[in-house]
């Protein structure tokens, strides 16, 4: 196992930002570790990485201990956080080499730098000093200086934020193929980002680990409570009569006599809504059970 993390607990005063939280991740993996905004993601990560120690257990990478191996565990990582610092009157190609000097890249830099720049999609934008990007262009920037050291681990802590669209694409592209090689660890607030790259999730809540496995895994963990069919109707109907139908919970109407029906998940109404469209003398042109989407999955994993 590239990272693993024994019962880390970690606490700022009174406040427990993290309660006994374990897992491991092996190499040539991308793991989503996701949850609400003061769940302790970014706690945890800081802790891998070697910026914070934690209150009790330990974190190992490639079977180092990051507390007593601080630097041989730092030269193993690259680190994008979440706030991207970054030295906004340098230029792109000087802070690169900057970074290589703290690494000790010697005659290799310039070499590595060219790699880098056109990996992370910075060609266009070299002239220009940090200061003059775009957040996106200065987040790739950020991406650029986590990957200078060829690091065996990656700590990814929102790399997409202010990137647009098509930005979003190229660097989870990257990320895909980085994580075929390496161990990548990465947050995010986009559930979609999750589905893509990641072969596996991690969703932490008030510090503890509520759920951990595919995103596929997930959503299936998170659809035990409720199920929802989508119907389309040949006409109109009053919705408040098939509200009446035992284990319907809210009927939501959508456009062209097609209707969301929310359910308790033990109670399939399916063949009694059937039922009800002939008994109204209706054609049901189409029916079919929706499956929980991972934010919804989310939402009822850490409500």
């Amino acid at each position: 196992m590239s990272i693993i993390v024994k019962n880390v607990s970690k606490f700022y005063g009174a406040q427990k930002a993290l309660d006994e939280v374990s897992f491991s991740i092996s190499t040539g993996s991308i793991t989503g570790f996701i949850g609400p905004n003061g769940a302790g993601k970014t706690t945890m990560m800081k802790i891998i990485t070697g910026f914070i120690p934690p209150t009790s257990g330990e974190v190992t990478v490639n079977d180092l201990d990051v507390m007593e191996n601080p630097l041989e565990t730092r030269r193993l990582i690259g680190y994008l956080p979440e706030n991207n610092p970054l030295y906004l009157d340098m230029y792109i190609r000087e802070y690169l080499l900057f970074v290589c000097g703290i690494y000790k890249l010697g005659r290799n830099s310039v070499n590595r730098i060219n790699e880098i720049i056109e990996q992370t999609g910075l060609q266009a934008e070299e002239p220009k000093k940090i200061g003059q990007l775009s957040k996106g262009y200065r987040q790739r920037v950020g991406l650029a200086q986590a990957l200078i050291h060829n690091p065996e681990v990656l700590i990814l802590d929102e790399p997409t934020s202010g990137l647009d669209p098509n930005q979003i694409m190229e660097i989870r592209g990257l990320i895909s193929e980085l994580g075929k090689q390496k161990t990548v660890m990465l947050s995010t607030h986009i559930m979609q980002e999750v589905s893509a790259i990641c072969d596996r999730v991690i969703i932490i809540n008030n510090g503890k680990i509520v759920a951990d496995d595919t995103a596929a895994g997930i959503q299936a963990q998170g659809s035990g409570e409720t199920m929802t069919i989508l119907v389309e109707f040949s006409d109109i109907i009053n919705h408040k009569n098939l509200e009446k139908i035992e284990g319907i919970t809210r009927v939501i109407p959508l456009k062209d006599n097609n209707w969301l029906v929310q359910c308790i998940a033990d109670k399939d109404p399916r063949t009694d809504i059937f039922n009800f469209a002939v008994q109204n003398k209706l054609a049901v042109l189409s029916m079919q059970k929706q499956e929980k989407s991972l934010e919804e999955a989310f939402y009822e994993l850490t409500r």
